[in-house]
């Protein structure tokens, strides 16, 4: 009987986990990430970022592995007892103390997700799974980006990309294919929401929802509701008319492209539908208007996930916990998950 061919064996996606602010919780939960069975299960891990710091929170944890220094993503295959960790970062960051807002992590933060984006963009890791950095320190080290949506978009050469955060199909998420929350406007202030928002900045998420959740609802339509911006959906303008001026026309035009789309509508009763099964997405006006009701229904489930990029990132949907950080009490599951989300979108363009 002839042995099934070598090439019929399933390759695992190759994912570059960068460690973040070393001052905040991402070394510790991307160390801890490496110790779980499924991560290695659903990919081939690849630490990106100074591997001092990272054997310090090996040791953090207690974790029985060796942290590797490698050149490429080729030259160690991972396992729970070897940590392949591609080197860089300032050697001054390994001096940065726990929970502190520093330049110099901000400056090995920034340099971890520009090493993981460049070797996704050439092809040598499958997708990027970021953990936090903190804005101050990024914006002390010299790097004056409002985060890591619009880092990896200039890094990736795009101009219509969104952030989004995504729960999976588990309770209380009643969509089959999840729950997705995409921001029309994103880090800025809340004074200047209504100037930032226009027709075709809503008329862009519609589209990007759509693509993305047609991806994991497997070529069905996807049904996307959209906020409104003001209390009660503006009440005919007396609330304000962002309503009427521009998103109910960036709706209008989505239908008329075959996008199955409702709204404007009152976000706090938006969400209770979709959280029950009525959308697979909402296109939410600003960040907290998405953030704060997805994170209340699954704070440590919830992914951040770039649309738009020409490779697939996905983070934690934390930050860098500060409070929290080098004590051995971050909470790992947002990061498991988020791997878990690369692994699927992993060499998938319709996904992004």
């Amino acid at each position: 009987m002839n042995s099934p061919a070598p090439e019929n064996r399933i390759v695992k996606p190759r994912i570059a986990l960068t460690l973040g602010d070393p001052a905040g919780v991402g070394p510790e939960i991307v160390a801890a990430a490496f110790s779980r069975p499924e991560v290695h299960f659903a990919c081939r891990p690849l630490a990106v970022g100074h591997p001092g710091i990272l054997r310090r929170a090996v040791r953090l944890w207690g974790i029985d592995a060796e942290v590797v220094e490698v050149r490429s993503p080729e030259e160690v295959e991972p396992s729970r007892r070897r940590i392949p960790c591609l080197a860089c970062g300032p050697e001054e960051a390994v001096d940065a103390p726990p929970g502190s807002i520093d330049a110099r992590a901000g400056e090995a933060a920034y340099q971890a997700v520009v090493a993981a984006a460049r070797l996704a963009l050439a092809g040598r890791v499958d997708a990027i799974t970021t953990a936090p950095l903190h804005k101050e320190a990024l914006h002390l080290a010299g790097h004056h980006y409002p985060g890591h949506t619009e880092l990896l978009a200039e890094l990736c050469g795009v101009r219509d990309f969104a952030m989004m955060l995504y729960l999976g199909p588990e309770p209380p998420i009643g969509s089959p294919a999840g729950l997705a929350v995409v921001h029309v406007t994103l880090h800025t202030a809340l004074g200047r929401v209504p100037e930032q928002l226009d027709e075709d900045a809503v008329l862009g998420k519609i589209r990007l929802a759509h693509r993305f959740m047609t991806r994991l609802r497997q070529g069905a339509r996807p049904r996307i509701g959209v906020c409104a911006l003001n209390p009660h959906g503006g009440e005919g303008g007396l609330f304000g008319d962002e309503e009427l001026r521009i998103i109910r026309p960036a709706v209008q035009r989505a239908v008329a492209e075959g996008i199955d789309v409702l709204g404007p509508f009152p976000a706090d009763t938006l969400m209770i539908h979709a959280r029950d099964g009525a959308y697979d997405a909402v296109v939410a006006m600003y960040h907290d208007q998405g953030h704060i009701a997805l994170k209340l229904l699954g704070m440590h489930r919830a992914v951040n996930v770039t649309l738009g990029l020409p490779i697939v990132r996905t983070s934690v949907a934390h930050g860098t916990a500060f409070d929290l950080a080098w004590q051995a009490r971050a909470n790992v599951d947002g990061m498991l998950e988020a791997i878990r989300v690369a692994g699927q979108l992993a060499g998938s363009p319709a996904s992004r």
